[in-house]
């Protein structure tokens, strides 16, 4: 009898431990709460990226005037690296483009104001800015330089000489460049102009010393313009600035995509491209207003 009732309370724990070792696995396999899922949906129609494919059209904010990334040719097209980028980024969402022209010191309340689902206006991503809006990886990396000139070529020879009494240095209102100025070169005197073209030409002039912008821009000019003008090119970036596409806080799912989308575009040809076609030569000023 002890026999048997030993042997009936060993299969009655074995039972036990059974049940007890599957009850995991059986909540691992029950369905996520209706609510969850519900959260769920409901993020994924407040995406931005959702509301473009609803839409149809991916509305991109920029400042045409930043070149060769945006700017306006012969025809009143706007043309230029990120443009090819941003048309490459609709193909690829399946919508239409639809670029809004925006002054440069309202571009980023008019992103947070929803009246474009992104800029891509060869923006630096910065701390500053980073605190207000969000960033998708770079998608090129440039750097402040200065042309010099040509009243003062001879006085300045790197841009650790820019940063001294009686020297006055331009750049555009607002930007990186203006930023750059004020943080290294606090001894010098500053002038801000509405355009990099403005500030450019007022040191093409001999009205000032120097003027600090990004590579890309200051390469174009001083080919087109300042060789000519016995101006200095200081070729050499002397910041680290990463540029990259500009969205709305709070939304996961459309950085994934944007990110997602550069990835493809610099390893299937597509991106290489494009970089050639607008900084491989300057065969594309000769339509450009």
């Amino acid at each position: 009898m002890k026999r048997i009732i030993t042997l009936i309370a060993a299969m009655t724990t074995l039972v036990f431990l059974f049940a007890c070792g599957q009850q995991p696995a059986e909540n691992a396999a029950a369905p996520a709460p209706k609510e969850d899922i519900n959260v769920r949906l409901e993020m994924q129609k407040a995406s931005t990226l959702e509301q473009i494919v609803q839409r149809g059209t991916l509305r991109v904010g920029l400042e045409a005037g930043y070149m060769p990334f945006e700017m306006t040719d012969k025809k009143g097209t706007i043309v230029g690296f990120d443009v090819d980028m941003v048309t490459e980024m609709a193909k690829s969402m399946g919508v239409k483009l639809e670029v809004i022209n925006t002054a440069w010191d309202g571009i980023i309340p008019a992103l947070l104001s929803s009246k474009f689902d992104l800029i891509a206006s060869g923006m630096t991503i910065n701390q500053e800015r980073n605190l207000k809006i969000n960033f998708a990886n770079p998608y090129i990396i440039v750097g402040q330089t200065a042309l010099v000139s040509a009243k003062s070529a001879d006085k300045i020879s790197s841009w650790k000489d820019i940063n001294a009494a009686g020297i006055t240095v331009t750049s555009k209102l607002g930007t990186t460049g203006e930023q750059a100025v004020k943080r290294l070169f606090p001894k010098a005197t500053y002038k801000s102009f509405e355009t990099e073209s403005e500030a450019m030409l007022e040191v093409m002039n001999n009205k000032a010393d120097v003027t600090v912008y990004d590579l890309p821009m200051t390469s174009i000019f001083y080919a087109a313009r300042g060789k000519d003008a016995n101006m200095k090119f200081l070729n050499e970036p002397f910041t680290y600035e990463p540029l990259g596409w500009a969205i709305n806080k709070g939304d996961p799912d459309f950085i994934n995509w944007l990110n997602n989308f550069l990835t493809q575009m610099k390893n299937d040809g597509r991106y290489d491209k494009i970089y050639n076609k607008w900084f491989g030569n300057n065969e594309w000023l000769k339509d450009v207003q």
